[in-house]
């Protein structure tokens, strides 16, 4: 392989990866991997894209973008051995899918003119799906390896879609509270005859509603998660560095001081 000066390209990154894969000669835990194995890089580097993008590091992003394709290289190669498909048809595949998703862009003079009509793209994933053996429900779709909180809302979406939905937030709100109390109801009854189950059961339908309610807000509740999460770090720094000048460790504090703390950096805008 020419290791010159020059960008690499796509073909040279093919080459990377059958060489980390060929046996003798390449990389032994490379060599070890399977679809099963490397799926959880998958779903991690696809975070580290959202994190790059939340962040507005572009830089940062580049790197994490290249990491990605990485991984659909990798997952194509192992494809590759099992004489199932390779790189080339997984190309091929997303864009002949695209193309045939956007008739108003590639398709007959005719439906380039009548433009994207309302819907045309779950039109378009519907007709798919039918055409696949075994597809009888809206909801097949949905990935289960989603985030739970990002699955709930494309599931209610799904169902939304076959007027399966309230109409508004207000019963959305009513159902909240109507789950908050049952949850409460399950935890007294705790150590009676109830399990630690049936309050898992409460907690996980209270946040299929929460789910619900950033729905009908049109808000991602990952990102709105996220952000909370990001508050929840930037206020507890503030108060180990409070503590900190003080020559106090947070674990030598009373809940009072730092709840005080909290509350400075709440003002603080932070």
């Amino acid at each position: 392989m020419d290791n010159n000066g020059g960008k690499k390209t796509l073909p040279q990154l093919l080459a990377v990866m059958a060489a980390l894969r060929t046996p003798g000669s390449g990389c032994p835990w490379d060599l070890e991997q399977t679809f099963a194995t490397i799926a959880p890089y998958t779903i991690e580097e696809a975070y580290e894209v959202a994190d790059a993008i939340a962040r507005d590091d572009i830089a940062h992003l580049k790197d994490e973008l290249g990491d990605l394709l990485f991984q659909v290289v990798y997952h194509a190669r192992m494809a590759e051995e099992q004489s199932a498909f390779a790189f080339d048809d997984v190309v091929d595949a997303i864009a002949t899918k695209m193309i045939r998703r956007h008739p108003h862009v590639f398709g007959t003079p005719e439906e380039r003119t009548a433009g994207a009509a309302p819907g045309f793209w779950e039109r378009a994933k519907q007709a798919e799906r039918s055409a696949k053996a075994g597809a009888a429900s809206v909801l097949d779709d949905v990935p289960a390896a989603l985030p739970a909180l990002t699955r709930a809302v494309k599931l209610q979406n799904k169902a939304a879609r076959v007027g399966f939905d309230w109409p508004s937030l207000a019963p959305v709100l009513a159902k909240l509270k109507e789950e908050l109390s049952e949850l409460e109801a399950e935890i007294a009854t705790q150590g009676a005859d109830q399990t630690e189950e049936a309050v898992a059961e409460e907690f996980g339908d209270l946040l299929f509603v929460i789910a619900n309610v950033a729905r009908h807000l049109k808000l991602d509740p990952e990102s709105a998660l996220r952000a909370a999460n990001d508050k929840f770090i930037r206020r507890f720094h503030y108060i180990e560095e409070r503590l900190a000048e003080q020559g106090i460790a947070p674990s030598d504090s009373t809940l009072a001081e730092m709840d005080a703390l909290w509350n400075e950096a709440k003002t603080k805008g932070l």
